[in-house]
């Protein structure tokens, strides 16, 4: 019988070890995760409040305080860099999808785009600390979104170009077959037939830029007070959750549990809703 053939018994307790061990790796992650969130939700509830939205960062030694400026600031240079990708991004990867295999220019792009996806935030940080920041002399939200948007474009590029290449090739000759010119094919067809996608990819890059730090030190550094001046400093999130976790005063540590429970629970709604209402299927 199949049960007493030792190859099937060898390949049956591979088999098990595999799922054994697949399960126990995904437990350790989800312990550590419930870890972290319980952790977090232990600590930055007690932070919520009316005055965390409508007061501004404290001075040093001040008590009470919110963060207002910072969550507008982030809202500010997070939702520019969001309306500057997405075009760009969209653009680009429909160009990859449509022209990228065909010419030496596409396939670079590609492999630029493929670095990028890699970079340490941090290096994009300097970079643009060193081309605009430099030249200027004084730190901006301008600067902070150049910054966020380098690392935005590169997702919805991937995302767009991989999500375009599902189309089946049988939609595609159906409509050249109607007589319609490639760029509306391009626009009105193949770019429909996955619009689910490339929402979900424009959501993902959103996620990832709303907690990013260390390009923002180099860039938009901060600002204590309330302001909506794109060209000075500029308070965000993950700059004063950077700065007011190692403070020695407890209001401040109080405010950075508050921020980054904010910031925590944003980038968390954003993988759902990605995950869920926007959920891609392959086109038939």
């Amino acid at each position: 019988m199949m049960s007493t053939n030792p190859v099937y018994r060898k390949r049956l307790l591979g088999h098990r070890i595999g799922i054994f061990l697949s399960v126990v790796a995904m437990g350790i992650g989800l312990a550590f995760l419930a870890w972290i969130l319980w952790t977090l939700l232990a600590n930055g509830l007690g932070a919520l409040s009316g005055s965390l939205f409508t007061g501004d960062t404290p001075a040093p030694g001040g008590e009470g305080g919110g963060l207002r400026n910072a969550i507008v600031g982030s809202l500010m240079m997070v939702g520019l860099s969001t309306l500057v990708s997405t075009p760009v991004g969209i653009l680009a990867g429909i160009y990859l999808a449509e022209y990228g295999d065909r010419n030496r220019f596409g396939q670079i792009t590609r492999f630029v785009t493929d670095i990028m996806l890699s970079a340490p935030s941090i290096v994009i940080g300097l970079f643009v600390y060193a081309l605009y920041v430099a030249k200027v002399q004084h730190f901006s939200g301008y600067a902070g979104t150049i910054a966020l948007t380098l690392i935005a474009v590169p997702v919805v590029v991937r995302t767009t170009d991989n999500m375009l290449r599902l189309v089946p090739n049988s939609l595609l000759e159906a409509a050249f077959a109607l007589g319609a010119p490639r760029w509306k094919v391009a626009m009105l067809v193949r770019l429909r037939a996955v619009k689910a996608g490339i929402i979900t990819g424009i959501l993902l890059a959103l996620a990832r830029i709303s907690g990013e730090t260390a390009p923002l030190l180099f860039t938009a550094l901060d600002n204590q007070f309330f302001s909506t001046d794109m060209n000075a400093p500029l308070a965000n999130l993950p700059s004063v959750i950077y700065k007011f976790a190692m403070s020695p005063y407890d209001d401040w540590r109080s405010l950075a549990w508050g921020g980054a429970l904010l910031v925590t629970f944003t980038v968390l709604f954003l993988n759902i809703l990605s995950r869920t209402v926007f959920t891609q299927k392959t086109p038939r």
